[in-house]
């Protein structure tokens, strides 16, 4: 674990605990890396519920409720896939926020229409899911990498805008 995914989850910590909200993460080709970021601060147990690993479509569409019918005419790595599995991880874990990501990390796996590299994120309340597409391969590991963070950052800058602002004078 590197320190600046420390950091982050240190973030995630503090907007969490203060709000009393609650996280979940659905993850494709990460794997576990966004949960594992996000458990790296003490005290995580508090906020964050748990987590789906959905390597494979079946487990999309049976724990998640991802879509047969998006999954076989979109692919699983596709925008609709993410905001599906985010919706999937708010509703299976009982949590507040989620986020989630689907994608190819490489070295294989890519195609002309959806090359190695193409890794959506997803993430939000049951309200407000919002995405992001990264499209560059930098090979597996820094691929996995920056999907990781971008998944951390984007979740602290939707904490940010969404949660209600502190009350300073409860800190006088």
């Amino acid at each position: 674990m590197d320190l600046e995914n420390k950091v982050l989850s240190r973030e995630i910590q503090t907007l969490l605990y203060e709000s009393g909200k609650t996280l979940g993460t659905a993850e494709s080709c990460t794997g576990g890396r966004i949960a594992e970021a996000i458990i790296a601060t003490p005290g995580a147990s508090e906020y964050f519920k748990g987590g789906i690993v959905s390597y494979t479509n079946e487990i999309k569409e049976r724990l998640l409720g991802v879509s047969h019918e998006v999954l076989e005419e979109q692919t699983a790595v596709c925008e609709e896939v993410a905001r599906q599995m985010v919706k999937g991880a708010i509703n299976a874990l009982n949590v507040d926020v989620a986020v989630a990501v689907t994608g190819i990390a490489g070295p294989g796996g890519g195609t002309k229409d959806i090359p190695v590299g193409t890794i959506w994120l997803a993430y939000g309340d049951a309200n407000d899911i919002r995405t992001i597409k990264l499209e560059d391969d930098f090979g597996r590991d820094k691929n996995l990498a920056i999907a990781t963070v971008t998944a951390l950052q984007s979740l602290i800058d939707f904490l940010r805008e969404t949660l209600p602002p502190k009350n300073e004078e409860e800190y006088l």
